[in-house]
């Protein structure tokens, strides 16, 4: 079966047996990574679902249980923000879990005014960055146990957008706008993933990037509707129509479990594809660019956010 833009996430696990196989979701409470786990757990993978919400998250759990009752769920608390919470978490989960598969980096957000964390980063670039950057990073030693076994890191077509400073990540000398703090983590994602794969080679541990298109969900909640609208219809008048949540969580589901996507690593996925190159210099929502994919400015990206969370990493 040929997989495209109006694939969902039911149709690429079709004929799958994910039995054995541990999955980490981050943001599973609601929209894109609700339906992901319910996705996986049906197809009979065990799904560590992890949100900052613990009782919302418990409620996903019953309703995927109500559908499959021998659903294997644990409910794990995080604030990507928080870089105590990600480390508490990551520790539990190793508990838990020695093997973890795949793991699913969907949680992010976008509005409100500018807040820097305690490590000094403005909340996009820490939630949307830097907490998947450390959660991601301490995670390792499950995913080389599981090997092969992959990381997917959500992003956006947003990281088409200019904004990306690497002088200042935390707009301390510019005029703060949410949108353009969103797309520059949108960026960061991209780079993470290429400066992960760059990493892990040989490890049989693959990354990559993700756009899962643009979907009505509660990544919206903190802008206005007319932002929304905004938004949403740039993007359907630039080539990428709005899709439904089934739709969208077809990519990350696919990254992590098709053998489609075996072995490859260090790129962006879209629409159920591996994505084009496409200029930034070309006014669409659709395709990669090449500066998001720069390993020059992801090992300058990695020197950062090792920095920030205070620890270096080192995969063998």
């Amino acid at each position: 079966m040929a997989f495209g833009p109006e694939t969902t996430a039911e149709e690429v696990v079709a004929g799958l047996d994910l039995s054995g196989k541990t999955i980490v979701v981050t943001g599973s409470s609601a929209g894109l990574g609700a339906e992901t786990a319910r996705v996986l757990a049906k197809a009979g993978a065990e799904v560590v679902m992890v949100a900052r919400n613990a009782e919302k998250n418990a409620k996903v759990i019953a309703v995927i249980r109500a559908e499959t009752p021998a659903a294997k769920l644990s409910n794990v608390s995080m604030d990507l923000a928080d870089l105590g919470s990600v480390r508490k978490a990551a520790n539990d989960i190793l508990a838990a879990h020695p093997k973890v598969h795949a793991l699913i980096n969907n949680a992010g957000f976008v509005g409100g005014p500018r807040i820097v964390t305690p490590e000094g980063a403005e909340l996009h670039f820490a939630a949307n960055h830097i907490g998947p950057f450390l959660f991601t990073n301490l995670l390792y030693p499950a995913l080389k146990a599981a090997a092969p076994s992959r990381v997917l890191v959500l992003s956006s077509n947003g990281h088409r957008m200019p904004g990306f400073d690497f002088d200042d990540l935390d707009f301390s000398n510019r005029e703060y706008n949410h949108w353009t703090a969103y797309s520059a983590s949108k960026r960061a994602n991209v780079l993470h993933a290429v400066g992960l794969a760059k990493r892990l080679a040989g490890t049989g541990v693959t990354a990559n990037a993700v756009h899962p298109g643009v979907i009505r969900t509660e990544v919206f909640r903190d802008v206005a509707a007319v932002e929304e609208e905004m938004v949403t219809g740039w993007s359907e008048a630039n080539g990428s129509p709005l899709k439904s949540v089934p739709q969208g969580a077809s990519t990350q589901v696919w990254g992590a479990v098709s053998p489609d996507v075996e072995g490859v690593t260090g790129t962006y996925l879209e629409d159920t594809q591996i994505a084009k190159h496409i200029p930034s210099d070309v006014l669409i929502a659709v395709g990669v660019i090449e500066e998001a994919l720069d390993p020059e400015a992801a090992d300058r990206l990695w020197a950062i956010s090792e920095k920030i969370v205070g620890q270096k990493f080192a995969f063998a």
